[in-house]
């Protein structure tokens, strides 16, 4: 039961995530995304077997097929929004979720309301990931598209080469546990939730 609902959790918010990015893009005239069949909410659309579906249970944090966007034809403020829309849709789902939490009587169906705090919880640690501006997350993005000079952004170009390489060395080094959590953990205190109970992985 723990693992299915880990399973459709992250599923439903990768979706989302994903599904905001190519909405934006799309409002903003890059149709690419909709030609490949992602400008939709369905999590198949979206899935990646590592990213979505094994790194949830291990991890209790995932990501999706990176949406498609054209940004020669965006913005820079156009791709700032695009690179936005992820994290924002998972922060309203979260305060969303959260204020259904306060405001109906799921103390007393500690089931359910476990299902929603563990969903508020994934939403922001999968908002607050996403803002680390390292390539190829969308924080990097936001950074990249508020660059004016020539010279940040052929710096930016050369960091993204290893943008991979740091992400992975961050999680390796603990970073996710050191830097992401306590501001999950903060945001979560905010909304004044209490802590789920945290499935196990069979």
């Amino acid at each position: 039961m723990a693992f299915i609902s880990m399973i459709i959790i992250s599923l439903a918010s990768l979706s989302v995530h994903e599904y905001a990015h190519a909405r934006v893009a799309y409002h903003y005239g890059d149709d690419t995304a909709a030609r490949l069949g992602r400008l939709t909410l369905n999590p198949i659309a979206h899935i990646s077997l590592f990213g979505t579906i094994i790194l949830p249970l291990v991890a209790s944090f995932g990501w999706a097929k990176p949406v498609p966007v054209n940004f020669s034809v965006l913005t820079k403020s156009q791709i700032f929004q695009v690179a936005a829309a992820g994290p924002a849709a998972n922060l309203l789902i979260a305060v969303g979720l959260a204020m259904a939490f306060h405001l109906l009587p799921l103390h007393i169906m500690p089931v359910l309301g476990n299902l929603v705090l563990l969903a508020i919880l994934f939403n922001l640690m999968l908002a607050v990931f996403n803002l680390i501006p390292i390539p190829p997350l969308d924080g990097s993005r936001m950074v990249y598209a508020r660059l004016r000079s020539e010279r940040a952004i052929a710096a930016y170009r050369n960091f993204s080469r290893f943008g991979l390489l740091i992400l992975v060395a961050f999680l390796v080094l603990d970073g996710f546990r050191m830097f992401v959590l306590p501001v999950v953990a903060g945001l979560y205190t905010l909304l004044g939730l209490p802590f789920p109970v945290l499935p196990s992985v069979p």
